[in-house]
């Protein structure tokens, strides 16, 4: 294909650089919305690109990207087929998008927040402990941030991911730390859908003032029961956004 642009199903606005991407959401989604579900086979290489009028290195890499997932596997001969969900790689940023772009399962974002318990509650107790002056300065300045522009709008959701990317940076722990971008990404997507209808009518930024406060005086007792406050509390948010009927 080159550097040229090529019309079909994604849109003349996809450059040849990125189809193959838009090619991996748009099938990644259908397995997610169970259009394709586990143990289903794709249909061929050659036919799949015809149809979506792309070609075969395009789809090969869209499908090599769900294969990096762990949402399919391809086998010479046997073909492209589905695998169990508990293969996939759910805590994957771009899945998570993928997810979120449509109607996600509830249960799903309750095992988000389930692991968001489990997380955030002992890191905000060990950033208590350890963090450092420029660290909490972060954590001030995305607070700040919040506070300005508002958790509806893609601002204020990229000072909340910071304030949370902070705190587990502030844990001086690695393996707590490469969990950065997957609980930013949760952070993200899950205040999104909850503001997705209208404005939620509660204001978490005292929740989250309270994490920062507890974190600024190195009370890691505070600073933990804080974090598992602001989880609680996010949730049951999330549980009115998910009964709400839509407009």
């Amino acid at each position: 294909m080159g550097s040229a642009r090529k019309e079909g199903p994604f849109g003349s606005d996809e450059g040849a650089l990125r189809i193959h991407q838009a090619i991996a959401r748009d099938l990644g989604t259908a397995i997610l919305t169970g259009k394709y579900k586990p143990g289903d086979l794709f249909e061929g290489e050659i036919e799949a690109s015809e149809r979506l009028g792309v070609s075969r290195t395009a789809y090969r890499e869209a499908v090599r990207i769900l294969i990096a997932r762990g949402m399919v596997e391809s086998r010479p001969k046997a073909g492209t087929r589905v695998l169990p969900r508990n293969r996939w790689n759910v805590l994957d940023p771009e899945m998570l998008a993928w997810m979120f772009a449509g109607e996600p399962d509830p249960e799903f974002i309750r095992d988000l927040f389930e692991l968001r318990g489990v997380i955030e509650p002992a890191a905000a107790e060990f950033a208590a402990r350890r963090r450092t002056d420029d660290q909490l300065a972060t954590m001030r300045e995305a607070l700040d941030e919040m506070g300005r522009y508002g958790l509806s709008t893609p601002e204020g959701r990229a000072a909340d991911q910071r304030f949370h990317h902070a705190i587990l940076a502030a844990t001086r722990n690695d393996a707590l730390s490469a969990l950065a971008s997957s609980v930013g990404a949760a952070v993200s997507w899950t205040t999104k859908f909850k503001h997705r209808k209208k404005l939620m009518p509660r204001d978490p930024l005292p929740d989250h003032r309270a994490v920062y406060q507890a974190i600024a005086a190195r009370d890691t007792a505070a600073a933990r029961a804080a974090m598992a406050e602001l989880l609680r509390l996010a949730l049951a948010d999330m549980d009115i956004a998910i009964t709400e009927p839509g407009e």
